[in-house]
Formats: C-alpha cells, sequence, structure tokens
C-alpha cells in the first residue's frame, strides 16, 4: 500500500520531498483556515504569526493535493513531516480517506488542527487575520509570504480559495 500525504498549505508548494504522484483531492469534514498561531515559522513569540490548518467541521470539506510517495523513501519522508509539522504539537496526525479527482479514493497522511491546543485561534475575521498576518515574520520567512505561496499555487491548480484570494489582495494593500 502507498503512502500518500494531503497537502492543503505549504505542502501544496514546498512538500520537501519528490513526490512520484500528486493528485487534487478532496478532503471532507475539514476546513482550511488560518486557525493556528505560529511561533516558529511564520511568527515569534513574541509576535505570532498565523498559519493553515485543518479545522474540524461537518459537512465542510477542503481540496488540495495528494502527494503520492516513493516506497523507498516512505520511511524518511514520514520522519521528515513528523519533524516539520510536529514542532509545537499543535497537529495531531491522522489517516483519514480522501478523494481523488480521477475517481479513486486512498488513505492519506493528513497533519489536522488540535482545538485544544493553546495555539488554536479559529474563528478569527478576516480583518484580524490579514492584520496579523501582513506583520509577522518566523524563522522561514515573512507570514505574507506563506499566504502569497499558498494561495498563489491553489489558484494554479484551479483551486482559488476566496478566503486566501481576499486576504492575499488585503494583505498587499496594508504592505503597501
Amino acid at each position: 500500500m502507498s503512502m500518500w500525504v494531503f497537502g492543503y498549505g505549504s505542502l501544496l508548494w514546498k512538500p520537501g520531498f519528490d513526490p512520484v504522484e500528486r493528485v487534487v483531492a478532496y478532503l471532507p469534514d475539514y476546513r482550511r483556515s488560518f486557525c493556528m498561531t505560529s511561533i516558529h515559522h511564520r511568527g515569534s513569540e513574541a509576535e505570532p504569526g498565523l498559519v493553515l490548518a485543518l479545522d474540524p467541521e461537518e459537512g465542510a470539506g477542503c481540496t488540495g493535493l495528494a502527494l503520492r510517495v516513493a516506497e523507498d523513501e516512505e520511511e524518511a519522508v514520514l520522519a521528515y513531516l513528523r519533524e516539520r509539522e510536529l514542532v509545537s504539537s499543535a497537529y495531531v496526525e491522522k489517516h483519514l480517506d480522501v478523494e481523488l479527482v480521477d475517481g479513486r479514493a486512498v488513505e492519506a497522511l493528513v497533519y489536522v488542527m488540535d482545538p485544544t491546543h493553546v495555539q488554536y485561534c479559529g474563528g478569527l475575521p478576516l480583518e484580524i487575520q490579514a492584520q496579523v498576518i501582513a506583520h509577522a515574520h518566523g524563522g522561514m520567512g515573512p507570514n505574507a509570504e506563506y499566504l502569497y505561496n499558498t494561495a498563489a499555487h491553489l489558484e494554479e491548480l484551479g483551486l482559488a480559495d476566496d478566503e486566501l484570494t481576499w486576504l492575499a489582495a488585503r494583505v498587499r494593500n496594508l504592505r503597501g
């Protein structure tokens, strides 16, 4: 059985491994949103940024990419992803069924938000999100760059996200 990873944020444009297959995929009952404060990669403890996470929501859904890992790289990719995604334990690692656009259904490794974690900040108004993202900066660079890259890659895939498109335009405006 192949290892698949579901990407919905930075894994779309910076997976950190070379997938042998990339397929547009749909994950039911989760919503992509800026519901996690970032104190490492896109912000700091003094000035947290925001990063995308999957927030559980019955009836919602998230379209992203399913990335198939080469069999001989599965162990290394899993170790890499755990080091990258579980840095603060705000994500929970799950194996969930995703629907591929070509009709296949596969089980994928998915990192979802732990809504009980201190970094959870679901439900922030879009304007507040824009203000935070426009000013935050972390070890991986400006928070705005993370937003721009994710929104652009979703658009390139034909999966534009209305909230991210609005946020990208608003953050560009705030940053001048």
